[in-house]
């Protein structure tokens, strides 16, 4: 069985994001969609909440799970027998730092990463760019599942 893992934090899960699930649930038997926990990482939505929205969104993908993680991704992917890992990259500026990493993951545990380049249309789109914009009143229903959406403007009335 082909698997891999496109971990993230998925602070929400935007149609980026799936974009890259999607194309990836074409490619491999299975796509696990690991919601990494960084304690050092400020959040709008807790890692339940994030699965949660994730199993969603996703549901309709007999071929997609998702999990969370605390740890280093080539822990979980040795634990699952998982031997591939799937990035999105939205531009060239991502390359940098994700090459590293790949060339760390592979040198830790011989795990594979595939890049993935982002359609055009979320070549810009990030979940940090999201929040910001929606905080302020910035229409980004176009940018997220509708029901993502509508929890992102419900925490954001929350948090006001």
């Amino acid at each position: 069985m082909r698997r891999a893992v496109y971990p993230g934090s998925y602070d929400p899960v935007t149609n980026g994001h799936l974009d890259i699930i999607e194309r990836a649930a074409e490619v491999f038997d299975e796509v696990v969609i690991a919601v990494m926990i960084n304690k050092n990482k400020s959040t709008l939505f807790t890692v339940e909440e994030r699965v949660e929205m994730l199993r969603d969104v996703t549901a309709h993908r007999p071929n997609v799970r998702v999990d969370s993680w605390y740890g280093l991704l080539v822990q979980y992917c040795e634990k699952n027998g998982i031997r591939a890992i799937v990035k999105g990259m939205r531009a060239i500026s991502d390359f940098d730092y994700e090459l590293q990493m790949a060339q760390m993951n592979q040198q830790l545990s011989g795990i594979d990463t595939l890049f993935m380049p982002t359609s055009p249309a979320y070549s810009f789109l990030s979940s940090s760019l999201v929040k910001e914009v929606a905080k302020y009143g910035g229409d980004v229903s176009h940018l997220l599942p509708p029901q993502i959406h509508q929890r992102l403007l419900q925490r954001l009335a929350e948090t006001a």
